[in-house]
């Protein structure tokens, strides 16, 4: 089957077989890092989330920093759609005025994280802003490798954030570094806009 093709069979009676038989044919899933200090991590991400989950696949998110009661655009929409997305931060971690209980919830939230990829009950598992985890130090990088080398075969993880450490980058399958050339707050003084980032 050629690259552009569709994976799914658009004579099958069923279309829902058809979505779990395209699944069936991942033979390796991916880690995929978006990092890099321009904007649009999270968003791309989120893409492949909605992406997937319009082909039936199990989808689930975890997040590092957005605080635990946040409903943005994406919350909302989740919700509408049943989609799992678990928000266990405290804000910008970076203007955090209790480390203590910022690293706390991120190594919480890290734990959920891992029994999650172990345990392989979705197709595609995103962590969002978890770099700065790693960054910080908060979560030891050789034990988010270790995970991930033992995730069950066919299953996706998508990292994001900035500051990814080397070893993640060489690790992944993909990386894409997002490059800030224009910012419309830096040079125009727009406040960020609804539905377009938050």
């Amino acid at each position: 089957m050629p690259p552009e093709a569709d994976p799914v069979d658009e004579a099958a009676p069923d279309p829902g077989a058809a979505e779990v038989r395209a699944r069936r044919r991942v033979r390796q899933g991916l880690v995929i890092v978006n990092t890099g200090e321009g904007k649009g991590k999270t968003t791309a991400a989120l893409g492949v989330l909605f992406r997937a989950w319009g082909r039936n696949f199990r989808v689930r998110m975890f997040q590092f920093i957005k605080h635990s009661t946040a409903r943005f655009g994406e919350h909302r929409a989740a919700k509408k759609l049943d989609i799992r997305i678990e928000a266990m931060g405290d804000g910008f971690t970076w203007l955090s005025k209790d480390m203590d209980q910022t690293t706390a919830l991120a190594v919480a939230q890290w734990e959920r994280c891992k029994e999650a990829i172990l345990e392989g009950g979705e197709d595609i598992i995103i962590l969002d802003e978890f770099t700065y985890a790693m960054h910080y130090g908060w979560v030891p990088v050789e034990d988010v490798l270790d995970t991930l080398r033992r995730r069950p075969e066919g299953m996706h993880v998508i990292i994001t954030g900035r500051y990814a450490p080397e070893a993640l980058v060489e690790f992944a399958d993909l990386v894409t570094e997002m490059k800030l050339i224009k910012h419309p707050y830096k040079e125009q003084g727009i406040r960020a806009q609804p539905g377009l980032e938050y």
